[in-house]
């Protein structure tokens, strides 16, 4: 037996004598609330700040508002994020790269569009090249409304993608 066929076998061996057990459903009661607070309060966006919106992105973790009293720590690599936070209009060339982004970031993964232009494609809606949403090829979780939203309207933003979080009670030990 190779160790890869070894590993393989240890492994789904715990998985049923974990599930058979009842000890998945023990261990999931007590670290549900431990990891859960842990995701919602260091939540680690990715900025990708197209347009206009990046200077209110910028603004909001500058010391006036400071992002990080939430747990908001901006970060440039996505397989350091767990947010993907889009502001600015997305044209059809930046699509396929902005959602190469989305796939190399760890789960859990969440997506915020910020402003008018990432929701809806902004003033240029009809132009030939702008995306009409970012919702039209990557799941958006949250909308932050605005041209450009202030960056209270952000911080706001993020606090609901803390309670969506804290709702979903995301981060159970041993997952299906």
């Amino acid at each position: 037996m190779s160790a890869k066929e070894f590993m393989k076998w240890s492994s789904e061996l715990f998985d049923e004598v974990v599930r058979a057990s009842g000890v998945k459903r023990a261990v999931d009661k007590l670290t549900l609330p431990i990891w859960s607070w842990a995701l919602r309060n260091s939540l680690f966006p990715l900025h990708f700040g197209i347009a206009c919106c990046a200077l209110e992105m910028a603004a909001a973790s500058a010391a006036r508002f400071d992002a990080e009293r939430f747990g908001f720590v901006f970060r440039s690599s996505p397989r350091q994020c767990d947010v993907l936070l889009v502001n600015g209009w997305v044209t059809t060339k930046l699509r396929p790269d902005l959602r190469r982004l989305y796939e190399q970031m760890p789960e859990p993964k969440w997506v915020v569009a910020m402003g008018e232009c990432a929701i809806s494609g902004g003033p240029w809606y009809d132009s030939y090249n702008v995306v009409q949403g970012l919702d039209t090829f990557i799941p958006v979780d949250i909308y932050i409304p605005g041209c450009p939203p202030r960056p209270e309207a952000m911080l706001d933003g993020f606090m609901k993608l803390q309670d969506k979080i804290r709702a979903e009670m995301k981060g159970t030990f041993l997952e299906d």
